[in-house]
Parts: structure tokens; sequence; C-alpha cells
């Protein structure tokens, strides 16, 4: 008897979701304009990335409402900046049939971003403050030493 293939693991052993998989690679061919695919696969809940160049860096912006400091965990490795948690459920309201009516959305969740540069991890600083997650990466110096403004003159 066959059976389906409904997980499967990455060489460390964390659960690889295919569905996320092809998410997130939709995302990188067609950037903004999947917002809302994640909610056809989990109706779970996705953070919204603001990712802005500077002139120093980079920093990147994430809506986080309902999200606690504590239930937020973020990682760099190399060019790659992942940002995954968990949403937690906060009331349920009973309706008079006894059915439960949730519209806000909760549940874990994982956005991975791929940097122009892989920042020194000790260099990256973040802030959460109101629901939002800010990350600022500095350029490493031998970026920052390459990249000079040129005057243009007439």
């Amino acid at each position: 008897m066959a059976t389906a293939l409904t997980e499967f693991f990455r060489r460390d052993g964390s659960v690889l979701d295919p569905f996320e998989e092809m998410r997130r690679e939709m995302m990188h061919m067609f950037p903004g304009r999947w917002a809302d695919m994640p909610s056809l696969f989990k109706g779970g809940f996705v953070p919204v990335l603001d990712v802005r160049m500077k002139d120093d860096g980079l920093e990147v912006t994430a809506e986080l409402p309902g999200v606690t400091e504590d239930d937020i965990s973020l990682e760099i490795n190399d060019d790659i900046l992942t940002l995954s948690g968990e949403k937690k459920s906060e009331y349920k309201e009973k309706t008079e049939k006894g059915a439960v009516l949730m519209e806000r959305s909760f549940g874990s969740f994982s956005r991975s971003v791929r940097l122009p540069f892989a920042p020194d991890p000790e260099k990256v600083k973040a802030a959460f403050k109101d629901g939002v997650l800010t990350v600022t990466a500095p350029k490493p110096e031998e970026l920052a030493k390459r990249s000079r403004r040129i005057a243009i003159t007439h």
C-alpha cells in the first residue's frame, strides 16, 4: 500500500514544507506580486517586509502586529536573513450556535530574504517597537571602500 509523502526533511533534520518552498520561489521570481499567496496554502500569519538600501548599509523592517519580542527569532547566514516566530492566538469568541469565529490569522511564520551582500553578523542590529521589527546591517568595509559617489560635471 502506497502512502503519500507529506513531510520532507532538510539536511539539518528540520521539516521542509514544499508549499512554503514554492511560495518562496514565486516571491523570488515575482517580487511584490504574491503578498497574499501564503494564505492560499496555510491561512496563517505572514509578516510584511520592506528592504531598503542606504548609503551605509541596509534596513529591513517587518510588521509583526500581535507578536511579542520573545516570540521572534532572527538569524543571518551569509547573505540570507531569516525571520521566524509565532503569532499566538489571544482569544476565541463563541457565537450563539457554538461555532468559533476567528478572522485574525495566527501561527508560526518564517520569511527569508537574500541580501545584496553578506553583512558581518556581529554588526547587525535589531530593534522591536510597537509591533515593528527594524534590522540594520552595515555594508562590509570592503564594499564601502569600493563604492563612492561620483560628481557629474557639465
